[in-house]
């Protein structure tokens, strides 16, 4: 495919994402954005993250954001992470979490973890084994500086870097 034709697809996909009356419609084409791991659309896709109210939507952009793997996506899925932390317990979508999480993974971002810190401790299994392997790919050596660390300060306090 020829650049035109790529800018084309490009253009028509964002186009799907704003405008498309049908959920679906737009959560596939976030899902092809990320597919097209363009770095042109990381802007773009945070943009829609915030005014997007379909769950499933929603889903999908955070899951393009993390196959694109830009740093630049770190601030708005942290947004999206903090929204579900402050909802009850009973009302938090796990499959949600569960995507900001495995992108966080694949962007790489030591910001991150202060807030994937937070499942380390969790009493769901999976979330609880999710975060230990996103705290393996962005900060291999994390359960030394943990150890080293902790007589003093939290997980939170290690790994907060500054927003």
């Amino acid at each position: 495919m020829d650049w035109h034709k790529k800018n084309a697809h490009f253009n028509a996909l964002i186009k799907q994402l704003f405008h498309h009356r049908d959920h679906q419609k737009r959560a596939e084409a976030a899902r092809q954005l990320g597919f097209l791991r363009d770095g042109r659309a990381v802007n773009l896709l945070c943009r829609a993250l915030k005014n997007e109210y379909d769950p499933m939507v929603i889903n999908r952009i955070i899951e393009a954001l993390g196959q694109i793997g830009d740093g630049r996506a770190t601030l708005g899925i942290i947004e999206k992470l903090k929204e579900e932390l402050d909802k009850p317990e009973i009302e938090k979508n796990k499959l949600k979490i569960i995507f900001i999480i495995e992108s966080f993974m694949k962007i790489k971002d030591k910001r991150a973890l202060v807030f994937i810190g937070h499942f380390l401790n969790s009493t769901d299994d999976k979330l609880k084994n999710l975060a230990q392997k996103a705290f393996d790919e962005i900060e291999p050596n994390w359960r030394h500086i943990l150890e080293k660390e902790r007589q003093e300060k939290s997980i939170q306090d290690i790994f907060k870097v500054n927003l």
